[in-house]
């Protein structure tokens, strides 16, 4: 789905999502009920609704609905149920079938081919083939407008000198359809591959989708997600179900995006019945626990996101790891989070966030060691702060940039110039970064890599801080080329020692997410990335 400090989801990310912003437009809610490959067209594993057949939810509107376009996690919140990938992700992370049957991993994990259900077709009727997800994906790829998450691709065979303008030619990209076959060429081994297609990014659009705007408006809509969009306004946009849809059309045959509930809180519209699901905040969850009505109704649900800062790499001061390391040990980030966010968030002893399948348990954060800092700041040239050049940390505001600040100046000398920033804050990170930033990010697919190549490798589109490390880079890749998962944690250990020394980022905090779920409404248990499978959902029988 940050700033200087900025604090955005990306979808994920495919964007995190952020602390504030997009936190409070985004439902983090509801089960992945995915049919597999032994389930049949027309078949559900829902229960049917009883008692209506259909469901309101509290959800900001999506700034693009086109999946390789979008880069935050509410517009892809959206854009997952009208678009369908050839993997999804069930409520205990497991890769299943969507699109695809079944896969294939060949050569040691460098390519695999996946292998498409037959008679495959989109929303209005028209086949969906093996050539529509090749185009699909190399719509992420494309050179005019490469998606922000880009570097999801970045182990595809020729994908990023595609994306660059290095080669024109998209025959050179390993992606190729043979039949109801497409098959996948990787430039290394990457066993997370078929995870990471499940991301909303790769989501299959049809062809018509590059045609003009009216593609992605109700008129001249077309899908292959579970539901297909009927109406769109700035208050509200609707969703029906696709009776073509792969899987049979969902429990729930209507489902209303609420954007605005005039003012109100979520928790007031939900009393009221204007909503039926919807995302709250931390500090409302303790009371409503104990309200005799609500508190049954209430929902937790563990969120695989992180919230961090980061710092301009490329240039001074920041390009001195000593001034990183200054600046992160002169923090003490534990006592921070507990102090500001309480118990609405965990401190980060990690980039990577609690339940993602492969963590360590090693605590990688920073020490708090002010003295030290204190030091390698003057051993960088800057005694007592004394002649440190003007550093910027822009944000769209959140919690913790105040104390920040003041930590910084007290313990260092230093004195932080503290904006807000509002616009095109990606657009900003990528072009001209400021010397201090802040970002949140929800798990695209649930693995370390996520969260550390995606986001620090070499060259990756979201490493904004445009650090680089061989030895960062080829632990990484050691952990995506094993199958064995101790060799896995091990080298992904070692990736976030070197983080941890380097600090080219700082972990902050992890998100705790809360919601109202309507007594009978099923499928409303999150899975942590961020992102409801609205056919998933159904009403429980009376």
């Amino acid at each position: 789905m940050g700033n200087v400090i900025l604090t955005l989801h990306r979808r994920s990310s495919r964007l995190r999502r952020g602390s504030g912003l997009l936190v409070a437009i985004i439902v983090a809610a509801a089960a992945l009920l995915v049919r597999t490959s032994a389930a049949e067209p027309g078949t559900s594993n829902a229960v049917a609704a009883a008692a209506s057949d259909s469901v309101k939810i509290l959800l900001g509107a999506a700034s693009t609905l086109d999946p390789a376009a979008q880069g935050d996690i509410g517009s892809a919140a959206i854009s997952a149920q009208l678009f369908e990938s050839v993997t999804a992700f069930d409520p205990q992370l497991q890769v299943r079938p969507a699109l695809a049957a079944a896969w294939d991993l060949l050569d040691g994990g460098r390519r695999i081919v996946f292998h498409l259900r037959p008679n495959l077709v989109f929303s209005d009727g028209s086949a969906l083939t093996a050539k529509d997800v090749v185009r699909s994906w190399l719509r992420i790829l494309d050179p005019a407008h490469p998606s922000p998450l880009l570097s999801l691709m970045a182990n595809v065979e020729g994908a990023l000198a595609y994306a660059h303008g290095q080669n024109a030619d998209p025959a050179s990209v390993g992606l190729s359809a043979n039949g109801g076959d497409v098959e996948v060429r990787l430039t290394r081994p990457a066993t997370d591959f078929v995870a990471i297609v499940a991301s909303p990014t790769f989501a299959i659009v049809p062809p018509g989708i590059d045609a003009g705007p009216a593609a992605l408006t109700p008129a001249g809509f077309v899908g292959s997600g579970a539901y297909v969009l009927s109406a769109d306004s700035a208050t509200t946009t609707t969703i029906t179900a696709n009776d073509h849809y792969w899987a049979g059309p969902p429990p729930i045959r209507t489902i209303e995006l609420v954007h605005d509930i005039g003012g109100r809180s979520p928790v007031a519209a939900f009393e009221a019945g204007d909503v039926d699901l919807t995302p709250i905040a931390s500090f409302d969850a303790p009371w409503i626990s104990y309200d005799p009505t609500l508190g049954p109704q209430l929902r937790e649900d563990s969120s695989l996101s992180l919230n961090y800062y980061g710092f301009d790499t490329s240039r001074p001061p920041f390009a001195d790891v000593r001034v990183r390391q200054a600046f992160a040990r002169a923090v003490d980030w534990r006592r921070l989070v507990s102090l500001v966010a309480g118990d609405t968030a965990a401190v980060a002893t990690s980039m990577v966030p609690p339940r993602v399948p492969g963590r360590s348990d090693t605590d990688f954060l920073p020490a708090y060691d002010p003295d030290g800092a204190r030091s390698l700041l003057s051993a960088a040239g800057y005694p007592g702060g004394a002649g440190f050049p003007e550093t910027t940390m822009r944000t769209f505001g959140t919690q913790f940039d105040p104390a920040v600040v003041a930590e910084i100046k007290r313990e260092l000398g230093v004195s932080i110039s503290y904006e807000t920033m509002s616009g095109d804050y990606f657009g900003r990170l990528a072009t001209d970064p400021p010397n201090i930033w802040s970002m949140g990010w929800v798990a695209d697919y649930p693995a370390p890599n996520d969260f550390l190549g995606i986001l620090l490798g070499t060259g990756s589109s979201n490493n904004y801080g445009r650090w680089t490390s061989a030895a960062f880079d080829t632990a990484v890749g050691d952990a995506l080329q094993t199958t064995d998962p101790a060799v896995a944690r091990a080298a992904y250990d070692r990736a976030e020692t070197i983080v941890r020394d380097e600090a080219p980022v700082i972990p902050l905090s992890y998100d705790k997410e809360w919601k109202l779920s309507r007594d009978g409404l099923l499928g409303a248990n999150g899975n942590g990335l961020g992102i409801i499978r609205m056919a998933g959902l159904a009403w429980a029988k009376k």
